[in-house]
């Protein structure tokens, strides 16, 4: 297995168009199968990585919607629990003209929130396990539940990669801050946006916060995704930057996402890290392309085309 991932898998009921609030009479469209690591997951299926979902949705229509899509690219779900009691969990978000998204979560009482970890029998082994923030911030005991996931496959071998990916929306309590700092300790891969590099470090610049995190021993490669200013790799001793593939945006959501999926799916198969990453801005840049948050068309093939025509 080339990449697991563990955490909340949603369907995304979203406005249209801009600047519609939560409070108004308007239109919706969905569902949309998502969920910021089923995005990721899904990714990485596409450019050819060996991938495994584990999470929960309701057995209906909605997690159906979900299932079919990872299924139909590669995504083993095998350890997807499907619930008869519950529904699955669901994601509404509307935009605003100055890139404000708001989001309303309705995961509380959904098999979202509910996997266990699994048993060391049900894996084989796994070359990385990527966790996102919003998984760990959704529910406390999921929370914990990922954390003994993780130790089970460090234990092992297993390399993790990690996106704050936070959301404000879904914070629980100060225990979140101990969750995430394990998770930190662990981490070789980290795939943070600028804002959350400063707020897990604690520092106001890039540059002081960046040297916090090269004070953990096992951390490898900083990925700092900036939008439409493209992404700085960051290693002990180098600093490439990556400018972003230029589309006409319809979407943005889910292409930090589809990033952290295909960067990681070009560190497993050898790539260099710059070529990784511009593999990643072309998925993200692609993803945001189409309506929906894992509406984006691309493979491996297509990515590996715009890469090498070298267009940056």
């Amino acid at each position: 297995m080339d990449i697991l991932i563990m955490g909340e898998m949603l369907v995304e009921i979203m406005r249209p168009t801009e600047n519609v609030s939560f409070k108004e009479e308007g239109l919706f469209r969905g569902p949309f199968p998502s969920g910021a690591p089923a995005i990721c997951i899904d990714a990485a299926a596409r450019v050819g990585s060996k991938t495994m979902m584990i999470g929960g949705v309701g057995k209906d229509d909605f997690g159906r919607c979900i299932i079919e899509r990872l299924e139909e690219h590669g995504v083993d779900c095998s350890l997807v629990i499907e619930s008869k009691e519950r529904a699955t969990g669901v994601a509404f978000i509307t935009y605003y003209s100055d890139g404000f998204r708001q989001y309303i979560f309705h995961m509380g009482n959904t098999p979202a929130v509910e996997a266990k970890a699994p048993v060391e029998n049900e894996l084989e082994e796994v070359k990385y396990m990527h966790i996102m923030g919003c998984s760990l911030m959704a529910n406390k005991e999921f929370a914990q539940e990922i954390l003994k996931t993780m130790r089970l496959l460090v234990a092992r071998g297993t390399k993790v990669s990690f996106d704050p990916n936070i959301r404000t929306e879904l914070f629980t309590d100060e225990s979140i801050h101990a969750v995430i700092r394990e998770v930190m300790d662990n981490t070789r891969v980290l795939l943070p946006g600028v804002e959350e590099l400063l707020a897990t470090t604690g520092k106001d610049n890039i540059e002081e916060a960046i040297a916090v995190c090269f004070e953990n021993p096992k951390l490898e490669v900083v990925a700092l995704k900036r939008g439409a200013k493209g992404s700085i790799i960051y290693t002990r001793d180098s600093e490439v930057k990556v400018r972003a593939y230029k589309v006409e945006q319809v979407d943005a959501t889910g292409a930090g996402d589809c990033f952290d999926g295909v960067f990681i799916s070009g560190l497993i198969e050898g790539q260099d890290i710059e070529t990784a990453a511009k593999m990643a801005s072309v998925a993200g840049a692609l993803n945001a392309a189409a309506f929906g948050p894992m509406e984006g068309k691309f493979d491996k093939k297509t990515i590996m085309e715009l890469v090498e025509r070298n267009q940056w």
